[in-house]
């Protein structure tokens, strides 16, 4: 957690589907305190020299800024379904932009996975998933240069904690504060009642091998949800912890447990 603040001068303005007004409404704050304001095509990488996105959007958005634009912070605002990594919904709009012009934030600084594949080099905040289009795949799994099992299933998920509360939620992992450095290994649907997630730290180095078992001819990875890298039997994958962060700007120390209250309806109407 960084509690340091940003020298505000360039402000990008970053959505899938961009809301003029929304944008008019940022440039009444922003421009009357010296502060730029420019808007960020979708897939536009162009954009040099500034020091905060804000997305609207949900977790998607956030992380396509995030890929676009590392080591820049973002602000995100929710305009989807979920929002974990939002810092307010679209309501808060206002009170947002006020506590950024007061400088009241905190800069959450999340790990992110590198991951080397036969095709090249992919970034992920949440995860990376490498599994089979229809049928079952075995993978060997290595840690730090031993090997620990095979495993057979859908596919494999390698996470952060960030990605705790994405495809790994789902996937039954446990919620781990996302400050944490760490990777969770997780199989996917499993063929095996002995199977277990694993929780490792965030210096580990994760080999995953596709096996000579596995028949599945259409095989790919995905690193959070972006294209599918199409991979072959005894192709390797090489996971690891990158000198990257991505920076996820909030409004209380305590946003991550608010998220998860609100998002996944843990207190009940009434309930304190």
């Amino acid at each position: 957690m960084n509690e340091n603040k940003i020298k505000l001068r360039k402000v990008g303005i970053f959505s899938q589907q961009l809301v003029h007004p929304v944008t008019e409404l940022l440039q009444e704050w922003f421009v009357p305190h010296g502060i730029e304001i420019t808007s960020l095509a979708d897939g536009e990488k162009s954009e040099t020299g500034l020091d905060l996105i804000v997305s609207f959007g949900g977790d998607g958005t956030v992380l396509a800024a995030l890929s676009l634009f590392p080591e820049c912070p973002v602000l995100a605002v929710n305009f989807g379904n979920v929002g974990f990594l939002t810092a307010g919904d679209r309501e808060d709009l206002t009170d947002i932009l006020q506590s950024v012009l007061d400088g009241n934030y905190i800069i959450s600084e999340r790990s992110v996975l590198e991951c080397l594949h036969p095709l090249g080099t992919d970034y992920a905040v949440n995860e990376i998933v490498v599994r089979g289009a229809t049928r079952l795949i075995a993978v060997e799994l290595s840690i730090n240069g031993k090997h620990i099992r095979r495993v057979r299933g859908d596919g494999v998920i390698v996470g952060t904690a960030t990605g705790s509360t994405a495809y790994l939620l789902a996937a039954g992992s446990p919620i781990v504060i996302p400050e944490l450095r760490c990777m969770i290994i997780a199989g996917l649907n499993e063929y095996d009642f002995r199977s277990r997630h694993l929780v490792v730290t965030g210096e580990s180095k994760i080999r995953l091998v596709i096996s000579e078992q596995t028949h599945e001819k259409e095989i790919y990875l995905s690193a959070d949800g972006k294209e599918k890298v199409p991979l072959k039997i005894g192709d390797e994958v090489f996971i690891q912890e990158s000198a990257r962060q991505a920076k996820l700007v909030f409004m209380e120390k305590n946003y991550f447990f608010h998220n998860l209250s609100s998002r996944l309806s843990w207190f009940h109407s009434g309930e304190k």
